[in-house]
Parts: structure tokens; C-alpha cells; sequence
């Protein structure tokens, strides 16, 4: 069986195992895909049959959007600078450097199509070792002196790569670990647009193909993927996010709220049980997160309070209970 597309760092709130579910809802053939909150792109990545006409991602954190578009543009060289070992000193000494990269966080957010291949690569190599939140945070958490992850695989570090609970971190048995994974996401994303800034700059009729006379372009129904940060009345525990902002997830329900009967729109929006209360017409989805990694608590209970809510214009399917969660209402 082909190993399925992910991304090459670990994420909080991944919705891999979810993908499934939301494809069946979107219809994978839906023209148009926008997703504000784009995070790892698991479900991008885990679209069926590959690309869709229009595909579109947005996400306020400059590394990680520049991770995107540089893998997308140079994957090879990203490669290359994510092939160091696991060594405590570089982890610190990378860190201080990329949060002092200020010019590069302008040039993000004011040329769609910039992007810095060197930075892409030591922040997921990163990424893929740092405990806990802070790593090249925006909002200043400083690092204090973590020691780097060296107790299981994660990140660029796992999969085709030996891990780096081995201590040897990307230098594995190949002399380019991560240059094949790179080329393949590069691969799937030649055509997705990725941008850098407020959720709400993807959403203007242009991108979602709409227009007060009806449709443009081909680019309708649009399928809308809202994986915003969670509400910090309703996540219990701590979920860790490089930019937190928990007002957002309020304003993305009221914009849900009035753009969920546009029979041109199919919108997906993730919260925990009870945070977001939507009519009854949009459908309930409940499933078990992985939990762990993302969730402080030890019982993790956070993993079953996770809930999609679905709009009227999503499509019906069968309720598959063992696999995917059941419904509610």
C-alpha cells in the first residue's frame, strides 16, 4: 500500500485521521479548497485523487508558511539544510538566530511569493526535536534550556529516516534522508497557493470563486476547512499553538454563522465538544483524536471532546461509527 502524503514535522491538533471524513463531506472532486488555518495540510495532503483546480492555504506563522513555500519551490535545498544531527548547542544557537530573522518575517507577510530555503530547513529540523512550545515563537516565549527530543522518532526524523531516538537525528543510512519525502510534497503542492497573514485574507469572493452575480470561473462549490485555534473557555488543557489567539475561533463561528447556507460554500469547523453552538441544520461530528503529544494532561481526555461541525450544503454520507466517531446533534 503507498504510504500516505504527511508532513515532516509533528504538529498540535493534526487532522490526519480525520481526513477521510471531510473529503467524504467536500466531495473530492470539489473544485476549489481554502484552508485559513493551514498547520501540517493533513487534510490537503490527504485529499483522494491529488489535486483539486484551485487549492489555497493560509497560516499566520511566517516559518511555517515559508516552510511550505520553499519546500514547494526548492525542495531539495530545503532538504539539504533540514540534514544536520541532533546537537543540543545548534538547537539554541538556531533558535536565537531564527527569532532574530525580523526582515524575513516582513518580506513573508508582503511578497506572496518569498520565501528563504536555509530557514525552512533548520526550522523543521527543529521542529522535529524541540519539547514543548516556544520554538521560533512569534509571540516571544523565550526557549529556556530545553534539551532537544531524543526519545522517539518525530518529525523529518521519522518514516524513511531513522529516528531520532537513535541520536543520529537526519543523518541516516542515505546521503540525502529527506530529499525524496521534499521532492514528493513538492510535488503536490506546485499549484497550492500559500499565503501568509489573517485568516480572513483568503476569504474574499476572489478566492472563494463567488461573486454577488453568482459563480466565477469554475471555482464553485468551494470547500472551507477552519482548524482554528481552539477556545480557551472549552479546551480544558493547554493546546500549544506558535500563535495564540483564542478570540479567533470565536470570530471564525460568526463568520461561519453567516456564510453556512451559501449552497456555493461546504464548510468544515473543528472545535471541542460544546464550543462552538452552531443551528441544527449544520451536522455534528464526534471523533478520538491520537492526543499525547499536542495535550498536557495525562489522561487525555481532550482527545474525545474533539468535534467537526459540518454546514447544510456539506454532502451526506454513511456513518461509519468504528472508524471515523458517530454523529450528534
Amino acid at each position: 500500500m503507498r504510504r500516505a502524503l504527511q508532513a515532516p514535522f509533528p504538529w498540535f491538533g493534526g487532522k490526519s485521521r480525520v481526513a477521510p471524513i471531510l473529503w467524504r463531506a467536500f466531495d473530492p472532486s470539489v473544485p476549489n479548497y481554502v484552508e485559513p488555518f493551514a498547520g501540517s495540510l493533513a487534510v490537503l495532503l490527504g485529499r483522494p485523487g491529488g489535486p483539486g483546480n484551485y487549492e489555497t492555504v493560509n497560516d499566520r506563522d511566517c516559518y511555517l508558511s515559508n516552510f511550505w513555500r520553499a519546500v514547494r519551490a526548492d525542495p531539495e535545498q530545503v532538504a539539504a539544510n533540514a540534514d544536520w544531527p541532533v546537537n543540543e548547542a545548534d538547537l539554541h544557537a538556531r533558535h536565537a538566530w531564527l527569532g532574530a530573522q525580523v526582515e524575513f518575517r516582513d518580506r513573508m507577510l508582503a511578497d506572496p511569493e518569498y520565501f528563504d530555503a536555509r530557514i525552512a530547513g533548520w526550522w523543521v529540523w527543529g521542529v522535529s526535536q524541540w519539547i514543548g512550545d516556544g520554538w521560533c515563537s512569534e509571540t516571544g516565549r523565550g526557549p529556556g534550556r530545553r534539551m532537544p527530543a531524543v526519545a522517539g522518532a518525530k518529525g523529518a526524523h521519522r518514516t524513511r529516516l531513522p529516528g531520532i531516538g537513535n541520536a543520529r537525528g537526519t543523518q541516516g543510512l542515505s546521503k540525502a534522508p529527506c530529499s525524496e519525502w521534499f521532492v514528493e510534497l513538492a510535488s503536490r503542492l506546485r499549484r497550492v497557493r500559500v499565503c501568509c497573514g489573517d485568516w480572513q485574507r483568503v476569504l474574499g469572493d476572489s478566492v472563494l470563486g463567488i461573486s454577488s452575480s453568482g459563480t466565477a470561473g469554475g471555482m464553485s462549490p468551494a470547500a472551507l476547512f477552519f482548524d482554528p485555534p481552539y477556545s480557551s473557555d472549552f479546551r480544558g488543557t493547554r493546546l500549544i499553538y506558535a500563535l495564540d489567539d483564542f478570540s479567533i475561533s470565536r470570530a471564525v463561528r460568526e463568520w461561519c454563522l453567516e456564510h453556512g447556507d451559501d449552497p456555493r460554500l461546504r464548510i468544515a469547523l473543528c472545535g471541542y465538544e460544546g464550543e462552538h453552538a452552531m443551528p441544527r441544520s449544520w451536522r455534528v461530528h464526534a471523533w478520538k483524536a491520537h492526543g499525547g503529544y499536542g495535550v498536557r494532561n495525562p489522561d487525555n481526555h481532550n482527545k474525545r471532546r474533539e468535534r467537526i461541525w459540518l454546514s447544510p450544503h456539506c454532502l451526506p454520507f454513511e456513518q461509519q461509527r468504528e472508524l471515523f466517531g458517530e454523529w450528534t446533534q
